[in-house]
Formats: structure tokens, C-alpha cells, sequence
């Protein structure tokens, strides 16, 4: 998804052709897997930006055909693409054995560290939560994501149950929509994107994410940012070998919700012991500020692009980059 008509796939087609170069993300999309055959067609150089591995779905021929999938399109097209970039060390380490013609680079996500940030001098944490309408005190446990399998919904849910006097917010939108629970503890935001998510992350107690097979979750990034704890499945964790001394990992125990739950509780639980010290969060926001900043990530980028578009292109990019005394 999405099928792209007809029409599309000429317009994408005369867009092409047009460019000085062809940006992708994921590459198991039709519309990507059209837009690089044309690229090659027209001599456009390609960065494509691979965000996912292989999805540990329960149905196993959804499974297995998406690791099929993988071998003969992603592979291909990863091998084809002037430059590679990976989104996170979990899916790089998955692709590794391809043949790429320039060696991958890996930029992880960037994160407006202005905009998510911890609640400054002055902010009231009570008044905001009783805006976004939670409990002024007590425990307040985040997740935030799609509301569909692989971010762990069955996990969340027995957590839940399982500690009834603490209020879970959820944040997203999808299938298994936790408001269907009937749960009294629960509170659902899917009215909330990007920048309207930074309250909600100031006045949480911690960011729970049991998510299996993905690339690099922003969220993660973003409650980092926001000075908040996180505790995240172990193969998340992997994403950023840096983020071990500032992320709980916890395994998964794939089609066993039961023991998964209480394993991330017991976690959540020494988390929430051990914040005491208003120097964690700062410590957690400057790891952050200093790891994935978004005029870092967008440096990176423009640095790739211009190794791959013409001299005369990447001197007239750079000569509008310069100061108005460096263009004279």
C-alpha cells in the first residue's frame, strides 16, 4: 500500500525525470519499487532510505512472505540504489550482506529538540494533566504508536489488568483500539500528532513500548528528548547500542503475552523506584540533544545528496547554503 492507478505511475514518472534526485523510504512499497526503475531509467541517482527488516508477524505466511519479499525486491533494489541509508543498527545489521555500491551510512531519525523537551521552570505538571484530562497525581504510563500487533497491544493490555491503579495513555490510532477494552484506567489520544504529543510526554511517568521487528520507533527518540524513562523490548534497544545506559530493555516472549507483561512490569516497576534524582532526566535529554538532533540528521542528508548530484547541481546548492558574503 498504496496501489498506485495508472495515472499515478505516469505522473511519478514525469516527476522523476525531472529531478536532480530521487529520495525513497522502505522499499517494499510499489510506488518506491516504480519511482527507482525509473530512476535508472533516467540516470537519476537514488537514496533510499530502508526503515524495516523483517516484521515478526504471528501469521506465519505473512511472515514468510514478507522475509520472501525481502530476499528478491529489497535486497535488489538496496544493491541498486547509488546510496543506502539505514535508519537504525538493527536493520543495517540485517542487510549487511548486501552488495551496496557505496558503503551504507547509518542517520537515525532526527527529533525537534525544541519542541520535545521536559516541562521548564514554572510549568505546572498537575495543571497540564488536567488538561489533556489525566489524574493530577498518581502513576502515568505512555505508550505511543499504531494500535496493531507488532507494537505489542496484547502485552499492554495484560499490563493493564495487571496494575489497574495506574493510569495507561495511549497515543496513536488502529485496529486494537485499547478505548475498546472498557478499561477505567485507560485513556486514549488519537486526536494527538507530532508537536501536540510534546505535553503528554512532559507529564508521563515513563514511556512503555513492547514493539518486535522495527526499525528505530521516533517515539523512543522523543520521550529521550522529553527527559522521560523508557522501557522498550530488547530488540528495539538494539536499534542504538548508545541508548543502553538510558533505556530498559526487556525480551519478548513472542506469543506469550502473560510472561512478556510480567517481565516489562517488573521493569517499570525499578524504573519508577529509581527516579529520584531530577539529574536522570536532564541526563536522558542531553543523550538525546546530542544523539539525534534533527538539523544534525538534516546536515547528513544534504551532505549524501550532494556527493550524488551533478558538480554543477552540488555547487549551486552549496553556493545557496553559503552566507550572502560567501555567494559574492
Amino acid at each position: 500500500m498504496p496501489i498506485p492507478t495508472i495515472g499515478a505511475l505516469r505522473k511519478l514518472f514525469s516527476q522523476v525525470h525531472q529531478a536532480d534526485l530521487v529520495l525513497l523510504h522502505d522499499c517494499l512499497y510499489l510506488s518506491n519499487i516504480a519511482a527507482l526503475l525509473y530512476a535508472r531509467m533516467a540516470g537519476v541517482p537514488v537514496v533510499l532510505v530502508q526503515h524495516t527488516r523483517v516484521v515478526p508477524y504471528r501469521n506465519r505466511l505473512l511472515r514468510a512472505f514478507v522475509g520472501l519479499a525481502n530476499r528478491l525486491i529489497a535486497r535488489c533494489m538496496l544493491a541498486s540504489a547509488q546510496q543506502v541509508v539505514f535508519i537504525s543498527q538493527n536493520t543495517a545489521r540485517y542487510f549487511a550482506s548486501v552488495r551496496f555500491r557505496r558503503p551504507p551510512a547509518v542517520v537515525f531519525n532526527g527529533v525537534d529538540i525544541e519542541l520535545f523537551r521536559p516541562l521548564k521552570e514554572g510549568e505546572d505538571r498537575s495543571e497540564v494533566r488536567e488538561r489533556l484530562g489525566l489524574p493530577k497525581e498518581g502513576i502515568v504510563v505512555l505508550f505511543v504508536g499504531r494500535f496493531v500487533e507488532t507494537k505489542g497491544l496484547s502485552t499492554m493490555k495484560r499490563l493493564v489488568e495487571m496494575i489497574p491503579e495506574w493510569t495507561w495513555a495511549f497515543a496513536g490510532w488502529g485496529p486494537l483500539d485499547p478505548g475498546s477494552w472498557n478499561a477505567p484506567n485507560v485513556r486514549v489520544f488519537s486526536n494527538l500528532r507530532g508537536g501536540s504529543l510534546a505535553p503528554l510526554y512532559r507529564v508521563c511517568d515513563l514511556l512503555v513500548l513492547p514493539s518486535t521487528g522495527e526499525g528505530f520507533p521516533l517515539v523512543v527518540q522523543e520521550a529521550l528528548a522529553s527527559g522521560l524513562p523508557v522501557v522498550c523490548s530488547t530488540d528495539t534497544l538494539g536499534a542504538d547500542g548508545a541508548m543502553q545506559g538510558f533505556v530498559r530493555g526487556v525480551p519478548v516472549s513472542v506469543g506469550n503475552n502473560e510472561r512478556t507483561a510480567r517481565e516489562f512490569l517488573k521493569a517499570i516497576k525499578e524504573l519508577i523506584a529509581s527516579e529520584t534524582e531530577k539529574s536522570k532526566s536532564e541526563e536522558r535529554r542531553a543523550f538525546a540533544v546530542s544523539r539525534y538532533s534533527w538539523d544534525a540528521a538534516v546536515d547528513r542528508y544534504l551532505e549524501i545528496a550532494l556527493r550524488l548530484v551533478t558538480p554543477e547541481r552540488s555547487d549551486a546548492v552549496e553556493s545557496e547554503n553559503l552566507p550572502e558574503e560567501g555567494r559574492r
